[in-house]
């Protein structure tokens, strides 16, 4: 029969006690056991010396016909000097877990790409603001060009004014005589009407 030396649980709902028993290794936690050999009270400080009551001659006795103390009793056996226990080395301990690594590289590359997508973005308004410093000499040239027609437009108004002046002159003269010609040649088809009246009658 293989023995185990562990906890069994008692106490009420979140007022865990706990006895420390060795019992068989098949038999429930809670259950049938076949020695007590010392109590734990988690809710006790842990510098009251009623936290862990150990029957140290009796788990001497049961460790010598080969019980097996669980992990927490094994604590228990070592803080009261019965049993050395060797200290566990887990060196993966801080090490995370492959799921937890995969997202790491996935966090990581989103971020070297929002970088990337950063340093674009830094560089395109460089480009734009050359292209801009470019369009604003574009856009000045014609201005210039502009500017100086105006000036050369300003030197000669006086001729260009007075142009149209003469022009609108030599254009009245001539309507006022076109109408007299255009009068005369109705009043003369009348005459003729009159003249032939006149010998007829």
């Amino acid at each position: 029969m293989a023995l185990s030396m562990r906890l069994s649980r008692g106490g009420s709902k979140k007022r865990p006690y706990y006895k420390i028993v060795v019992a068989d290794a098949r038999a429930p936690r809670d259950g049938k056991f076949i020695e007590r050999i010392g109590s734990y009270n988690p809710l006790l400080a842990k510098d009251d010396a009623a936290r862990i009551v150990l029957d140290a001659d009796r788990a001497k006795h049961w460790l010598a016909a080969g019980a097996q103390p669980s992990d927490r009793v094994a604590r228990f056996l070592d803080a009261a000097g019965v049993k050395e226990r060797a200290a566990k080395v887990n060196a993966k301990k801080g090490e995370p877990g492959q799921k937890a690594k995969d997202r790491a590289e996935d966090k990581a590359a989103k971020l070297a790409e929002a970088e990337e997508a950063k340093a674009a973005a830094a560089a395109a308004p460089a480009v734009e603001e050359v292209t801009e410093e470019a369009a604003a000499v574009e856009e000045a040239a014609p201005v210039e060009e502009a500017a100086a027609e105006e000036a050369a437009a300003e030197e000669t108004p006086v001729a260009e004014e007075a142009a149209p002046a003469e022009a609108v002159a030599e254009e009245a003269p001539a309507a006022e005589e076109a109408a007299p010609v255009e009068a005369a040649a109705e009043e003369a088809p009348a005459a003729e009407e009159d003249s032939e009246e006149k010998a007829e009658g």
